[in-house]
């Protein structure tokens, strides 16, 4: 196999590249797809554990088993190899700073901004029963007291 692919891009060369860095690429525009619109999830410990689990997955897809060189044998890439092929912030982290971020937008948008009014206004229709979900607002303030940003 070749180690080497030559790029094209709109009929000029642009040098070569390797095939660990066409897969780099490739897990960025996995993360882009994947994190899109991130900032106003609601998220909840079980989809926490469920992105964890496929922030694991797709990249092993991506670049694909492994050869050991003594017994010729072909295996799975264990998590400490997929991080030294590509190391990147945790999934959840990258969620968690990005609502943040749009949180502070929101703040400072003012009162009469449609994002601030839904942020801060209350629901007219009555409760279910049972505990309340988790909103967004509850996951922004559990991310500011883990920051100790927060004062009770």
């Amino acid at each position: 196999m070749n180690k080497y692919i030559k790029c094209n891009f709109r009929g000029k060369r642009c040098g070569t590249t390797t095939i660990v860095d066409i897969r780099r690429q490739k897990v960025k525009i996995y993360r882009t797809v994947v994190l899109y619109g991130c900032e106003t999830w609601s998220l909840t410990l079980r989809e926490d554990r469920r992105l964890k689990v496929f922030e694991n997955r797709v990249p092993r897809i991506i670049f694909g088993s492994k050869r050991d060189e003594v017994t010729r044998e072909w295996g799975k890439l264990h998590n400490e190899e997929l991080n030294d092929l590509y190391f990147s912030e945790n999934i959840i982290g990258m969620i968690k700073s990005r609502r943040m971020r749009w949180a502070g937008h929101v703040a400072l948008m003012g009162e009469r901004s449609v994002a601030y009014r839904v942020l801060v206004g209350k629901s007219e229709r009555k409760r279910p029963l049972g505990r309340p979900r988790r909103r967004w607002e509850d996951n922004i303030r559990m991310d500011l007291q883990k920051k100790k940003l927060l004062l009770v």
